[in-house]
């Protein structure tokens, strides 16, 4: 079962990307499609097999993947509760997209190559969420960078896209350098690989040091630091967070497949499949919670200005990415995994909402150009506010169960933890901005007049009032499109049945998926559930503890959740305004949060300009003026001037030719008399 889970995806991607244009478009979008539900069932059925079943999980071995020296790796399908949960996320997820594409690709001509490259990402993320030890995960993870390379980059005919590609493609290789570094330090320390193996050696090497540029450092918490940069950057936290906005390049089933449930939550993963190390490196862990932290409410404050849809919405992951990384650094991994699980479906659901919305508005994405869409598109509206309630954390919501749980552990953990105050306070405002933006998309969505999205360009909110800076400093919101559309001035529609009913699948888990699965994930069934999937030292009792929490914490997040919908529905909705008018009481404050804290242009001016530089001076000036002036340039030009002067010899007349044998003749004389004298 697990070979079929793994590979049909695989299967899928060499039908699809291979015989496409053979057996043609629909046949590739059946055959993909349909190898993705036959993928989620199974994933289920593993997951109630291994997870609420009795089966304890099992690795069968495929083959030897590699033998060097001391290093001996094989290729297994790692399978226990942790792998069960990312199938059933992965799978269930992904089928959905690749149901939900035939409908919203349906004008595009490469569809059998979009396709493929569904599937293949689908493939990358199997292969690392089953791995069995770091070589395999380091496999799955750049399969994964890969995939998503391809599928941002899909419309390749746009400048913008290819941009976005190449960012996103670079910005990850930063975090996977120091990630192949922590690989390369645990094989040191450990001689070995494999997961049991490296489990068994870590308590072992607790306080165990490691001379590194003249210091003596503890070994462990290197390791898991460098492990943690890696997946710093493919979950988009903080300082590596820059190519995530500008992957919505990439058509909308993309974003809600990289930004839902699978590349985004890679590095979440990692971390809870490498616990074993990581609580034995408490410096790491608080450098897990501050990054998570920081990346919660930064993305939180830059959502609140976004004008895209899809940006809004990408924000926000990036924001819900740092709450999970918060759990893990206080030790409470599977809170963190929780959320994970539950943040899939409501995401993917604002997602793929957001694709419907898009399409009813023949591909305009500008919030600007929306309003009261909701009587046109109801099903969406429906859809778009059960996502917007669970992402919020409303009470009974899947987001509720899983976002307060992150704020209580952080709370809990405050005692014995030097980071989680900070992360408590950090966590709780994040909500509350989430809850303001989220609304803020809704309500200039959905609410308000009608705007004729072709010609209409004068808006009374806080972004039309700053129009000109935001011009000025290069704010623009793209269009998710293969090809020119005629705007036009069709009337907004709703989506076709097989784009709704993904919407209708996903909209079940975000109400439900909380209250159904959190007594296995963080309640009384939690041994039973994990079967030691994931590791909790001896001194780690957050689990029990967080449930102890006064009542005030519990309700801080409901509270500010509230205090947010209520802002938002009074800017957008009781007194439109309002916004307009803070925009232009506070100008620097609007251009700071609209340009992203200026972390592009920063990197522009730190890295990528001098990178630039230096490539055109080797290229120029090394490769060019040196290395090709001195080498096969010059000699060629010496030549040429020598051809040039021989040229200039061969006059035609007789009396140059024998003027140069007479003047040859003389010297010949002259140095035979010179020899002579000596």
């Amino acid at each position: 079962m697990i070979y079929a889970i793994v590979f049909l995806p695989l299967v899928g991607f060499l039908i699809a990307g291979a015989l496409g244009p053979w057996i043609g478009v629909r046949a590739s979008e059946l055959v993909t499609t349909g190898f993705l539900m036959i993928c989620a069932v199974l994933s289920w059925i593993v997951f109630f097999d291994v997870a609420l079943g009795h089966d304890h999980g099992y690795a069968p071995i495929i083959g030897n993947w590699m033998t060097v020296g001391d290093l001996k790796v094989d290729w297994a399908l790692r399978v226990d509760t942790l792998t069960a949960v990312m199938l059933v996320v992965v799978n269930t997820v992904s089928s959905l997209v690749h149901l939900y594409s035939i409908g919203y690709m349906h004008e595009d001509p490469d569809r059998p190559r979009f396709f493929a490259y569904l599937s293949l990402f689908t493939f990358a993320m199997l292969m690392l969420v089953t791995a069995d030890n770091l070589v395999q995960m380091f496999f799955g993870w750049e399969g994964v960078g890969l995939a998503s390379y391809l599928l941002i980059g899909f419309w390749y005919q746009k400048p913008s896209a290819n941009a976005a590609a190449i960012k996103a493609f670079v910005v990850n290789r930063v975090g996977d350098f120091g990630f192949a570094l922590g690989i390369f330090l645990v094989f040191q320390l450990t001689k070995s690989l494999g997961f049991e193996e490296v489990f068994a050696a870590v308590p072992g090497l607790a306080g165990k040091t490691i001379h590194v540029f003249g210091m003596d450092v503890d070994a462990l918490t290197l390791a898991t630091f460098l492990l943690f940069i890696g997946a710093m950057g493919k979950s988009a936290q903080f300082l590596l967070h820059t190519w995530l906005p500008d992957a919505m390049e990439g058509p909308t089933p993309v974003s809600a497949l990289i930004h839902a449930a699978t590349m985004v939550t890679a590095g979440v993963f990692m971390v809870a499949r490498l616990s074993p190390i990581f609580e034995y490196a408490p410096a790491t862990l608080e450098f897990v919670t501050l990054v998570g932290a920081v990346t919660a409410i930064f993305a939180a404050t830059v959502g609140l200005v976004q004008n895209d849809i899809k940006r809004v919405i990408a924000y926000s992951t990036c924001s819900q990415l740092g709450y999970m990384f918060v759990a893990e650094g206080v030790g409470a991994y599977s809170i963190g995994v929780y959320h994970l699980f539950t943040h899939a479906f409501f995401k993917a659901l604002l997602f793929l909402g957001a694709g419907s919305v898009i399409h009813a508005m023949h591909h305009e994405q500008d919030m600007r150009n929306m309003g009261g869409l909701r009587k046109d598109i109801p099903f969406t509206f429906a859809m778009m506010i059960i996502g917007t309630l669970a992402l919020t954390g409303f009470p009974f919501t899947a987001g509720f169960y899983s976002k307060d749980a992150i704020i209580e552990a952080a709370f809990a953990a405050g005692e014995h933890h030097h980071m989680a105050m900070f992360a408590f306070v950090a966590t709780v405002a994040a909500a509350g901005l989430t809850s303001f933006y989220s609304w803020r998309l809704v309500f200039m969505t959905f609410f308000g007049a009608r705007k004729d999205h072709a010609v209409q360009t004068d808006h009374a909110d806080e972004e039309a009032t700053a129009a000109e800076l935001a011009h000025a400093d290069g704010d623009q919101t793209h269009q998710d499109h293969s090809h020119d559309h005629d705007h036009g001035h069709h009337a907004p529609h709703e989506s076709p049945i097989v784009m709704l009913a993904p919407l209708a699948v996903l909209g079940l888990g975000a109400l439900g998926a909380g209250i159904v699965f959190g007594k296995y994930f963080i309640g009384h069934d939690y041994d039973e559930f994990w079967k030691g999937a994931l590791f909790t030292g001896r001194d780690n009792h957050i689990i029990h503890e967080f449930h102890d929490v006064a009542l005030g914490v519990g309700l801080a997040p409901t509270v500010v959740m509230a205090l947010g919908f209520a802002v938002a529905l009074y800017f957008y909705v009781l007194k439109p305004g309002t916004a307009q008018a803070l925009a232009k009481t506070f100008p620097r404050l609007y251009r700071f949060l609209l340009n992203k804290w200026y972390f592009d242009e920063l990197y522009d001016f730190l890295f990528v300009r001098p990178a630039f530089a230096l490539g055109r001076l080797f290229w120029k000036g090394g490769d060019g003026a040196i290395i090709d002036g001195f080498g096969p340039d010059g000699v060629a030009a010496r030549v040429a001037d020598g051809a040039r002067l021989a040229v200039r010899l061969q006059t035609g007349y007789v009396y140059h030719y024998a003027f140069a044998m007479l003047i040859g003749v003389a010297a010949v004389v002259t140095y035979f008399i010179a020899g002579g004298l000596r």
